[in-house]
């Protein structure tokens, strides 16, 4: 998710290239909104930003003022109606939105704005919820609109909206999903993570806050904060572990660095004997760096990835992830060959990738097999922005860490403790939220939430 006011420039452009740099946070649709102070045009559809995104789609798409989103559902299917930004009308106006986070409570908040604004809804995501509020919302300036959103939406939300001549910016209270506030010359940028900062070669300001709220125009940039007592942060620990690119900041660390902790923390509670410490790539290369360095066993590449097979993680049906895993990971045999090896992932969540790796891993000659995982396991679902699944598929809900390895066929199995998490990342003084391996929600949520809650109210 980008956001873009650019004095004399198309923040179109530059929307691209952010959005290009934050591909890892959704891969199912993409589209960028744009506006020249008189008008907002947008432009969406299925798939890659490289692959939506030609020449002749940029001419429409002039002005000053931009934002751009790269979808991955929590909330709605994978089509293209889905697609963001959206683009609603109410009493405050036209705008355009774009959101990361899934809102728990949009079902009860859809059936108000039909019945109290009579708003007509095109999609089945909470983003056009989290619209159709803002642009009906009360208040005098957007500031107060936005906090009004603050004060009735429940969950998680980062996001980032824009009029004719302005874009917006908020952050949830919790600060569960990331983002972030950047200068481009004379211009601003927001995104959901720094590295979109670097490949446009901005300037990293700060961490937008929990609570907080930006608007950008032809006057500069201002902030406000909720008068609130704002209550415990409660940023996605996911982020940490998985979802956030490597080379991003976040809570004024370096995900790659954090990774790396995890890793030598994981070598700490679960050491073993062994000859070569692998990792799954990309999103454990760091963590098993780490346990390398902290158990003094070397590190090899031992799997090379396609790296034109996008993260399964984030497929949005398990058919798709399950046939990208397959297409995903080729051995080094002349590594592998004899060894007994220490795999290190980041996470198990359906427990399909897993037994895949470990079986490609013993075709290529490896002796023994120990797993290390660096988050602890994934018992409950998330209602946060990560779609975690349900709690019927989340393997470790499901089976012990034993029978976890045997239908994984490795010689060893061992996760992280949530202790070892938290205290690696700084987490045992609060601020994250762990509810998907501890059950112990930042906010109450009905167990019966799923991915499709506002599919047939369409």
């Amino acid at each position: 998710m980008v956001g873009a006011y650019i004095p004399g420039a198309e923040a179109s452009r530059v929307a691209f290239f952010g959005l290009f740099a934050l591909q890892h946070r959704g891969q199912e649709s993409a589209g960028i909104a744009a506006a020249d102070g008189h008008n907002i045009n947008v432009h969406t559809d299925m798939g890659l930003v490289t692959q939506i995104f030609r020449e002749r789609d940029f001419l429409p798409l002039s002005g000053e003022f931009a934002i751009g989103h790269t979808r991955y559902s929590t909330t709605g299917t994978s089509q293209l109606c889905n697609a963001q930004p959206l683009v609603v009308e109410g009493v405050a106006g036209k705008l355009a939105l774009a959101h990361n986070g899934n809102i728990i409570n949009a079902s009860h908040l859809k059936e108000q704005l039909q019945k109290q604004w009579n708003c007509t809804f095109n999609t089945t995501t909470d983003s056009e919820v989290i619209a159709h509020l803002l642009a009906n919302a009360p208040g005098s300036c957007w500031e107060e609109r936005l906090f009004h959103c603050m004060r009735t939406l429940d969950g998680a939300f980062s996001l980032v909206a824009m009029t004719e001549d302005t874009v917006m910016a908020a952050r949830d209270p919790l600060g569960i999903r990331p983002l972030c506030l950047g200068t481009l010359g004379d211009g601003w940028i927001i995104a959901s993570e720094t590295c979109a900062l670097d490949h446009l070669g901005a300037e990293f300001l700060r961490e937008v806050l929990p609570g907080e709220v930006l608007i950008l125009d032809r006057n500069g940039m201002r902030s406000a904060l909720r008068e609130e007592p704002q209550r415990t942060r409660a940023m996605c620990i996911f982020e940490h572990i998985y979802f956030a690119r490597p080379d991003s900041v976040l809570d004024g660390t370096l995900v790659y660095s954090a990774r790396q902790e995890m890793g030598a923390q994981l070598a700490r509670e679960h050491p073993v004997d062994a000859d070569v410490v692998i990792g799954i790539p990309d999103s454990s290369t760091a963590a098993a760096v780490g346990y390398a360095r902290e158990s003094g066993i070397p590190y090899s590449d031992g799997l090379i990835k396609n790296r034109y097979v996008g993260r399964t993680f984030i497929e949005p049906e398990q058919r798709l992830r399950d046939l990208g895993v397959r297409q995903k990971f080729n051995p080094l045999p002349d590594v592998i060959r004899g060894q007994r090896l220490v795999v290190v992932d980041d996470s198990i969540v359906r427990g399909t990738t897993t037994p895949h790796v470990i079986r490609v891993l013993r075709r290529a000659g490896a002796k023994e097999i120990h797993i290390r995982v660096c988050a602890p396991p994934i018992k409950y679902p998330c209602y946060m922005g990560v779609d975690m699944a349900d709690q019927d598929e989340l393997i470790a809900a499901n089976k012990t860490v034993e029978e976890i390895r045997e239908l994984a066929n490795a010689d060893s199995l061992g996760y992280l403790s949530i202790e070892g998490l938290l205290k690696v990342s700084r987490g045992d003084k609060g601020g994250f939220c762990d509810a998907c391996f501890t059950g112990n929600y930042p906010v109450p949520v009905q167990l019966h939430l799923g991915k499709l809650m506002l599919e047939s109210d369409t």
